[in-house]
């Protein structure tokens, strides 16, 4: 295996001489005093006779021996042992890629847990490979932690991505040029969208090159680039011309032909024809980059089912079908405002809560919850029509919805064999009617919530398929007090949960055991910051979360210069407690940044 110039390989018995002085070279780095290594030397030492037993690995380089690390014990829970790098060596990666090579091998070998004595002066480095507090140290003075063995990846990713070259892919940040398709989405949604193409890095588990609209620090890529492992990532921006993102790329023909020689698969925020025509330039496998016909045939199936009329009819003929969790709210469109303030004003009167929505629409923002007391007064359903934009025409019941999960969502790919890989459920963040966030990962959901979601999702994803429709899609709900739950919408494209599920695939990957990730699309910030103030900012978050066992990971990082400046985040962690003193902390410390301008 070869990692950045060092190979990894499994140590030789009369290397454990060169070993034991590297490690006491590496301990000594540190600043402790002669007589406490003498005191700790032999705890530092592995024999010669040992060096299969305990497992030991070895990074070398150009035949120098630069670091160590030893896997002991026979499960269910093994032991990092010894982990050692030479000082010369220290902040290269050797001691990351030791790391992540002895949790690959507790997992080949069955192990649940892999405990370790930590160093004090190593406890950070852990905890930022994913390591956790608990358990009982061997020897005192240290700090008991555990790490989780590496999963399988999950089957939807290779499905998306293709499942080559590691599932590396280039994405297309095009927010606002799929969007541009639907007259109706309001325009608020569509002047943020190039902050919110930010998220297309988030496209896949492991970007290779991303192209966005507008520019973005390249701190910002290369700090998530070194945190969840994914190599060399190029970033592009290209100015979208009146056509769009995808538009503008076809007409540079330099990167054009730099994304079509990478061999590597095209994953657009969103079908258009003008993506198209870029993913079907990139050679075979699965996802959406499998183009021709296929591609056109997609296109024309997503336009379609973004249609809130257009999915609800394929909803009622779904939980038809042996779906006894799932009640369709009735929908009825109107020709006119005239009629739609009329049924408004009758079901006003009969004391009814009235869903209105436009038939396109993103996060929330062409639907309207209207309330008997907002429509009692004589004339005011008029009046409220008339503040509504002419594409609100489509009348819901209401179902009542309350508690933590009273906004699930599923996500899937549909495979180009048109086989459906669900991703997840997880819990949106609705206020109002806006999408704010999403948490996923395992206990987000509960399982009795979870399983009817899930099999009316993949219900969907099937009769998606059979149409033609391949790549990502969605289809979010609200759960009644009753227990069921009444699907409102499918959206043919990435969405902010499919980030939440993209950053839990990577963080499984690198650091094992199951995340829990949150994501937080719009943390208002306190004042306005320019580049250099936000990166001071985020890393004395970064800092703090690291100590809450937290990951933070940027996702908008562009908008912390508008007039209402804000901040998109995700975070990670292996528990819900730790998401929730980390949110508290973000949010807290970003709106207390005007306390910095005042007076």
């Amino acid at each position: 295996m070869m990692t950045a110039g060092a190979r990894l390989r499994a140590g030789r018995p009369d290397e454990a001489g060169e070993l034991n002085a590297l490690a006491l070279r590496s301990k000594a780095h540190w600043g402790y005093p002669d007589s406490a290594l003498a005191a700790g030397r032999t705890q530092l030492e592995v024999t010669a006779d040992e060096m299969g037993q305990r497992r030991v690995t070895v990074a070398e380089q150009d035949g120098r021996l630069l670091g160590f690390a030893t896997l002991e014990g026979s499960g269910p829970h093994g032991r990092l042992g010894l982990l050692f790098v030479e000082p010369s060596a220290i902040g290269r990666g050797h001691g990351t890629r030791l790391y992540r090579h002895v949790l690959e091998e507790a997992a080949r070998l069955g192990f649940e847990r892999v405990l370790i004595d930590a160093d004090p002066h190593a406890e950070g480095f852990y905890r930022r490979m994913g390591a956790q507090r608990g358990g009982a140290s061997s020897e005192p003075g240290l700090v008991p932690m555990m790490a989780f063995p590496r999963r399988p990846e999950p089957g939807w990713v290779a499905a998306w991505t293709g499942g080559r070259d590691g599932g590396r892919a280039v994405h297309l940040g095009n927010v606002a040029e799929f969007h541009r398709q639907f007259d109706a989405v309001a325009a608020p949604v569509r002047a943020e969208a190039d902050h919110y193409a930010c998220m297309a890095v988030f496209a896949g588990p492991r970007p290779a090159m991303v192209v966005l609209p507008q520019r973005v620090g390249h701190w910002w890529v290369r700090g998530l680039a070194e945190r969840l492992a994914w190599g060399q990532v190029e970033v592009h921006a290209v100015e979208p011309g009146p056509g769009g993102l995808c538009e503008a790329v076809s007409a540079r023909e330099a990167l054009l032909e730099r994304i079509r020689a990478s061999g590597l698969p095209v994953l657009a925020w969103g079908r258009t024809a003008q993506a198209e025509q870029i993913m079907a330039g990139v050679g075979p496998g699965p996802g959406p980059g499998a183009g021709g016909g296929a591609g056109g045939r997609a296109l024309r199936v997503a336009r379609a089912y973004e249609s809130k009329a257009t999915a609800h009819a394929l909803f009622l003929r779904l939980a038809a079908d042996g779906h006894p969790d799932v009640v369709v709210p009735a929908q009825r469109g109107f020709g006119s405002g005239r009629e739609l303030a009329r049924a408004l004003s009758a079901r006003a009167s009969a004391g009814l809560i009235s869903v209105v929505k436009a038939e396109h629409g993103v996060g929330g923002s062409t639907t309207w919850i209207l309330t008997p007391r907002q429509l009692r007064r004589p004339g005011a359903a008029r009046r409220m029509v008339r503040g509504l934009p002419p594409q609100a025409k489509l009348l819901e019941d209401h179902v009542a919805n309350s508690g933590p999960f009273r906004a699930p969502t599923f996500d899937a790919v549909v495979a180009d064999d048109g086989s459906v890989h669900p991703v997840g459920v997880g819990a949106m963040e609705i206020v109002g009617t806006g999408y704010q966030g999403v948490t996923v990962g395992p206990g987000a959901v509960p399982d009795g919530l979870a399983q009817p979601v899930t099999a009316f999702g993949a219900a969907v994803g099937r009769a998606l398929a059979a149409e033609g429709y391949r790549g990502w899609y969605d289809v979010d709900f609200v759960a009644g007090p009753d227990g069921r739950v009444a699907p409102t919408e499918i959206n043919l494209r990435l969405t902010g949960p499919a980030v939440a599920f993209t950053v839990q695939a990577r963080m499984d990957r690198l650091n094992g055991g199951r995340h829990l990730v949150r994501t937080l699309d719009c943390v208002p910030l306190g004042a306005r910051l320019p580049e250099a103030a936000l990166r001071t900012h985020l890393d004395r978050l970064e800092q703090t979360c690291e100590d809450l066992g937290v990951t933070l990971l940027p996702t908008i990082p562009t908008a912390a210069g508008n007039d209402r400046p804000y901040l998109g985040v995700a975070l990670a962690a292996r528990s819900g407690d730790a998401l929730d003193a980390a949110e508290a902390l973000l949010v807290r410390s970003s709106s207390a940044l005007a306390d910095a301008f005042s007076g």
